[in-house]
């Protein structure tokens, strides 16, 4: 691939923009609004000018509603060899290029599985889909050589392919990305008029439950506008879950013991089932989850006290797998929390210690 054309310069355009003209692509821009391509165009993503003839590959990141409106005058206007859009939902979108009597062996309906609470292209990185899986949904009528040049793509931003049914995929991205991000929403909601006593008390908990609810509404309304079927599927049987939930808790609230008793076994089946869910999440990479022991550092909240952490950390031969950190509140310090090889942990706590590192048990 040596040309390309984004069509929306968002997040997503952008970032897929930015990581094609690091690997020497020559890449336009263009968006309804020319600010935000040429906004694009100054962080480094390409040129907002419009190319001389056909480019290699169409790139639309467009809203799902839209995608069809924008692929459709694309392809009528001949503007590339290949087609492709990075929309969060597959099946509506073909259906109504298909609807429009459109040619589609030159398209592939894709979509990268990376994104930010942010948007807008000042929320764009060239390594957003680094090492994330990004679906293709290829049919037996797609090109060979626009699959090529979509797996070209998908290589230059270092991500990985997946290939799936349209279909299939947006009963896959409800479970895994629209449902969640509802359920986030409605937990982060109820805070809103929460005392402030008690969203003072707020730890990592609530914040890893609620921090995708920070993400543009606007932009979720078209999502799911796109993909309300299968998200109210999962929600009825969330529904149906909480119901026995709320059952279980009211029994634990009886004097009678057999109640009481029944109560626990239903909210200890509710704990114990999400557990078996929990551990199916892949681990890093992609890979399956392992199980790290958690080293605890205490810190104070100034430059340079992650960077010493790190440095310590490899001087010591470990490798950190992971890292959290919980901000204390009302005080200007929090808690470092290294994943590492359950090996290495005791070598790790005695080389902190040994720099002078506060180390929480």
């Amino acid at each position: 691939m040596r040309t390309a054309l984004v069509l929306g310069t968002g997040l997503i355009g952008t970032s897929a923009a930015l990581a094609l003209s690091r690997r020497g692509v020559t890449v336009h821009l263009s968006d309804r609004d020319p600010e935000q391509a040429r906004t694009a165009a100054a962080l480094g993503a390409g040129t907002d000018e419009a190319p001389d003839g056909p480019v290699d590959l169409v790139i639309v990141a467009a809203p799902p509603a839209h995608v069809a409106g924008v692929l459709a005058d694309a392809m009528g206007r001949g503007l590339a060899r290949g087609y492709v859009d990075v929309a969060s939902v597959k099946g509506g979108p073909r259906r109504e290029l298909e609807a429009r009597g459109l040619d589609l062996s030159c398209y592939i309906g894709t979509h990268p599985m990376s994104g930010r609470e942010k948007s807008g292209p000042l929320a764009a990185t060239g390594d957003l889909f680094e090492g994330r899986p990004w679906v293709l949904t290829p049919t037996r009528d797609t090109d060979t050589e626009v699959l090529n040049l979509v797996l070209e793509l998908v290589s230059h931003c270092r991500a990985v392919p997946v290939v799936m049914d349209a279909d299939a995929h947006d009963r896959a991205v409800a479970l895994v990305s629209h449902m969640p991000h509802l359920v986030s929403s409605m937990v982060a909601a109820r805070l809103e008029h929460a005392e402030e006593a008690a969203v003072r008390l707020c730890g990592q908990g609530i914040r890893d439950v609620t921090r995708i609810a920070a993400s543009d509404p606007r932009m979720w309304i078209d999502i799911l506008s796109a993909n309300p079927g299968p998200v109210a599927d999962l929600l009825g049987d969330l529904a149906a879950d909480l119901e026995e939930t709320v059952r279980a808790l009211r029994a634990l609230q009886s004097s009678d013991e057999d109640k009481r008793r029944e109560g626990g076994t239903g909210i200890e089946d509710v704990l114990r089932r999400g557990n078996a869910g929990q551990v199916r999440v892949p681990g890093k990479h992609g890979s399956a989850p392992r199980v790290y022991e958690t080293v605890a550092v205490l810190i104070d909240d100034q430059p340079g006290q992650l960077a010493r952490i790190f440095a310590d950390a490899g001087r010591a031969g470990v490798n950190v797998e992971d890292v959290r950190i919980e901000h204390a509140t009302g005080q200007q310090a929090g808690l470092v929390q290294l994943m590492v090889e359950p090996k290495a942990a005791p070598v790790l706590t005695a080389a902190l210690r040994e720099r002078g590192w506060a180390i929480r048990q």
